[in-house]
């Protein structure tokens, strides 16, 4: 995080205010905006924490707002501790402290052990824009709080950003969700990472999700997500780039040469301007011939198809991840338009109406084709190409793109009962 003071603006900002907002001290939504409410806040936290209180975010400041950021913080057992009372003592519960230190025996804990505390706030925030640096932020707390998730990355994305994933559960059938393929489109993000935290609070408290026994699905399903598939253009688009960086001074580069697509809020490519749900071997001399025709025969802030199917390294992780798998059904989310999009071309995955139909009863969104002009050299479209099984695109919100954050409540209630549904129908045989 850059050194942050009064006048600055940007998703760093946000982070510094959501932060702020954990520990009390911010009362306000985080608008990204370093203003005299944020400084003043800023000045109390810092007091609070023993540091000189300058109103300017530095190093120090970062290393004490860092908890309120994962989530969680590690202390030493005291004499007379007991989870109880460490859960009065910070706030959160006896059952979410069990669940993060698996190896510590309640019954017998151990002065000056170290002990893993989650605070009582949920992790994933939909009131922020989110970045790279969010995503590496989640991706450790979720890890901190629920141990048994499996946290890792299946790749890099250009730049060199992890592409974090995570699995949840112990059943033979699996399903994958993934999010973020296009940069503009960022909202997924949050939209699968808060499903995944209630979907994980509900099976530790064993409750349910939307009516549903998450245990249930624990016990008979294998979740796999990767929530941000193109972390470099999302940063792209949220401003989150140095602009004197060479990745972002050859996007803008790329983008004046195709001056009618908003910069950056219309870049849907990866950063180096391949847009990657149209760079899987599904038809893609199709697309190519197809998005040539519209004029993008060059790297481009959306629809340029790439030198060659998977030249480009985030969809190529995501294709080998999936061939490394056995997934019975996948959703890839995208945005706009409220609707799931289910063939490729004339190929019918066994029970993939059927399912559709679920998922769109679920959601209210509509089951439709794709496009014919898009119907080409998509995720979903490679992986029922290759596998000829359920696979869906589900166009989250309706709008421009990039969704407002003022969607997320409603987009969030549409697609957590689409995914408990797929997870359900990922259950039955096929």
């Amino acid at each position: 995080m850059r050194i942050l003071k009064y006048g600055m603006s940007g998703p760093d900002v946000e982070l510094l205010q959501l932060g702020m907002q954990r520990s009390g001290y911010y009362a306000d939504n985080p608008d990204g905006i370093f203003g005299p409410r944020t400084q003043n806040a800023l000045r109390r936290f810092q007091a609070s924490f023993g540091l000189t209180p300058d109103g300017i975010a530095g190093e120090k400041t970062y290393a004490q707002l860092r908890p309120f950021l994962v989530g969680y913080f590690t202390t030493k057992i005291r004499p007379a501790d007991t989870f109880y009372r460490l859960a009065k003592r910070y706030d959160t519960t006896i059952n979410a402290i069990q669940q993060a230190n698996p190896g510590l025996d309640s019954d017998n804990l151990q002065v000056g052990e170290r002990i893993v505390i989650p605070y009582g706030f949920d992790l994933v925030p939909i009131n922020v824009h989110y970045t790279s640096e969010l995503m590496e932020l989640l991706a450790e707390g979720i890890k901190a709080r629920y141990p048994f998730t499996e946290v890792g990355s299946i790749g890099k994305s250009v730049m060199g950003r992890p592409l974090y994933s995570f699995i949840i559960g112990e059943g033979e059938r699996e399903a994958f969700y993934n999010a973020a393929h296009h940069a503009n489109e960022w909202i997924t993000t949050p939209l699968v990472m808060k499903f995944m935290e209630n979907y994980l609070k509900a099976y530790i408290n064993n409750t349910n999700i939307l009516g549903r026994n998450a245990a249930k699905l624990y016990e008979n399903n294998m979740l796999f997500l990767v929530p941000m598939v193109d972390p470099d253009g999302v940063d792209l688009v949220n401003n989150a780039l140095d602009r004197n960086d060479t990745y972002y001074k050859e996007a803008k580069a790329i983008s004046e040469r195709y001056p009618a697509i908003r910069f950056p809020d219309g870049w849907k490519a990866n950063i180096v301007g391949t847009d990657l749900n149209l760079n899987y071997p599904a038809g893609w001399e199709q697309a190519k011939r197809i998005k040539f025709g519209m004029g993008f025969t060059t790297p481009a802030p959306r629809d340029y198809v790439g030198t060659e199917p998977l030249s480009a390294p985030e969809s190529r992780a995501v294709y080998e991840f999936t061939q490394k798998h056995d997934f019975s059904l996948i959703l890839a989310y995208h945005t706009q338009g409220q609707v799931i999009y289910w063939k490729y071309q004339d190929i019918e995955p066994p029970r993939g109406h059927e399912i559709g139909t679920a998922l769109a009863e679920a959601s209210g969104y509509t089951l439709d084709l794709v496009p014919a002009e898009s119907s080409f050299a998509g995720y979903k479209d490679w992986f029922i190409l290759n596998y000829n099984r359920p696979g869906y695109t589900v166009e989250a919100g309706l709008g421009v793109n990039p969704l407002p954050l003022s969607q997320f409540g409603t987009m969030y209630r549409d697609n957590a009962a689409l995914m408990v549904t797929a997870l359900e129908e990922t259950a039955k045989p096929e």
